[in-house]
């Protein structure tokens, strides 16, 4: 086993040119003279190669990596990079003739990154570095956020999306059982299934379009009866490939009987739970008001100190179906793990609901957040009575409202998602006659209805409704605003929202390495003293005249 160790010391040679070339120095030269080893060998031995010619040293492959998602470089222009130029060789420490890499290495690094589950390691470890020298500090206020990110794969329609699994499940038994599917196809299969199958080949008779996917259908259950024959290949009915096919099979077919129906539209299973893409089944539809997306969804989690650079903490990567009410927990997990757990967590109202609330405070963070308003019409309106103005007995299960009446019905029961609530009923006799009816309730016969949580959850609610009503609350809350700066930055500049590859955990170490780049970046502007950028302005809005 050979090692090639990550240097410690600059070249001479290496460092008198770059500073005659960089006599102010650049990013990169700071970035070493300040942090000289960013990610330390010692800590990432099992990373090395064990078998084969000497391995690069994983600490270098990481400072690459990070410097490539710095510029938006492809893996050949990092590994031209490390040959030719200057500063890099400064930052890595590597003499004037070091030939560098293949760029196919950086690829198969990935890979092992992610095989050996070290993708949350790097940041961690990025982040001890960091606070080791000063730079991060004030981990008690945090602020999250969330945005979509692109799939690495085309969009395909439902014809599309068949074709090509049947495409890929084909070419997968070329390669594994090249003259048992020989035998089982027909002739035409290869002018059907040979090349790509695209929208603009595809019939454009919408009677034609379903005699051609039910074609597709019947071959599709053909070659699952064979696959599943005794005389089959062993393992191959265990290919991606061929698994991706049952199940894309299962969601847009329907077989019985021998007979193969295209679903329609309202039968098949929801959006979030269809494969949009053989070539990679995570990605999943997301949908966020007027935004349609194929992909996935960051969250980032930042400090906000106004004393030290404001660097990315936590990053978690969840399909695009996933609310952000249920990344909370994963979020803070992530932030334990990294002992940079906050106190206080500034985040948005889809982030928000009194379970997150109560875990978070079990944890002794502050989820400050807003809360969902009361919607309804006595809550909208400043003169009616809403919940606030009735007055509970939990111990009697007795509710008086802002006219000293007695409730006259408690029930429990659950709502649509079988979460546990209390229905209040007042006496009709009691409201028809009260003199403050039209501020109460628009019920013609009946009695004014409540709906409340189990008491916990009921005093906790109002509790945090009357909080986000006080200035000091609104005054905190601004700080959260800073995370779409960081949200805008990392899609601008580090290709945030667009991911280079396809699954889950692949995805992951792409936004780990963008929080990785736009941390060094943050922190050689800091040490340059280089002010935060404010918001954008444009020349006619500056015109504006002030209110």
């Amino acid at each position: 086993m050979y090692h090639k160790l990550q240097p410690h010391e600059i070249p001479e040679e290496t460092a008198q040119v770059a500073q005659a070339a960089f006599p102010k120095g650049n990013v990169y030269m700071r970035i070493r003279d300040k942090l000289p080893q960013l990610f330390d060998d010692a800590e990432l031995t099992h990373l090395f190669r064990h078998q084969g010619r000497r391995a690069e040293a994983p600490g270098t492959l990481l400072l690459v990596m990070v410097m490539q998602y710095m510029e938006g470089l492809t893996d050949r222009q990092a590994a031209q990079a490390v040959r030719a130029r200057i500063d890099w060789k400064y930052a890595l420490g590597l003499k004037l003739t070091d030939p560098g890499f293949d760029m196919s290495v950086l690829s198969r690094f990935r890979d092992r990154l992610v095989r050996q589950e070290e993708t949350d390691q790097l940041l961690q470890r990025f982040l001890s570095r960091l606070e080791a020298q000063g730079f991060l500090k004030g981990q008690a206020d945090m602020r999250s956020d969330a945005t979509h990110v692109l799939g690495a794969v085309r969009e395909l329609n439902r014809l599309e999306l068949v074709g090509e699994t049947m495409r890929q499940a084909l070419n997968a038994l070329a390669r594994s059982a090249p003259q048992w599917i020989q035998a089982q196809v027909t002739a035409d299969w290869y002018d059907l299934y040979g090349a790509r199958v695209e929208e603009y080949r595809l019939p454009q008779d919408e009677s034609e379009r379903r005699v051609w996917a039910e074609r597709v259908g019947r071959d599709g259950f053909y070659l699952l009866r064979c696959l599943a024959q005794t005389s089959a290949p062993p393992r191959v009915r265990e290919l991606p490939e061929v698994v991706t096919l049952e199940a894309v099979w299962a969601q847009q077919y329907v077989e019985t009987e021998g007979t193969i129906r295209w679903r329609e539209k309202g039968d098949l299973p929801p959006d979030e739970h269809l494969i949009q893409s053989p070539y990679d089944v995570e990605v999943g539809y997301g949908r966020k008001r007027q935004l349609r997306w194929s992909g996935y969804k960051v969250h980032l989690t930042e400090t906000c100190h106004p004393d030290h650079p404001r660097l990315v903490t936590g990053v978690t990567t969840t399909t695009a179906a996933a609310a952000d009410v249920h990344a909370v927990a994963d979020i803070q997990d992530r932030l334990a793990e990294q002992d940079c757990l906050p106190t206080r967590q500034r985040v948005d109202g889809g982030y928000m609901s009194l379970a997150n609330v109560r875990q978070s405070r079990a944890r002794g963070v502050d989820l400050l957040g807003p809360i969902p308003a009361d919607t309804s019409w006595q809550g909208r309106d400043p003169d009616a009575y809403d919940l606030s103005h009735f007055s509970i007995n939990w111990e009697k299960q007795e509710v008086a409202c802002p006219e000293e009446k007695i409730s006259q019905q408690w029930s429990a029961s659950q709502d649509r998602n079988g979460q546990p609530l209390i229905h209040v009923r007042f006496r009709r006799a009691d409201c028809q006659v009260c003199s403050a009816r039209t501020r109460c309730t628009r019920a013609q016969k009946n009695g004014r209805t409540l709906r409340l949580h189990p008491r916990p959850d009921q005093e906790l609610l109002l509790e945090l409704r009357q909080r986000q009503k006080t200035d000091v609350f609104k005054e905190q809350y601004q700080r959260r605003s800073g995370i779409e700066g960081t949200i805008s930055q990392g899609t601008r500049s580090f290709t945030l929202r667009r991911t280079r590859f396809r699954g889950l955990a692949k995805t992951h170490l792409h936004h780990v390495l963008v929080a990785l780049a736009l941390n060094l970046s943050r922190v050689a502007n800091w040490l340059e003293k280089r002010p935060i950028g404010q918001t954008r302005c444009s020349p006619f809005r500056a015109l504006a005249p002030e209110t």
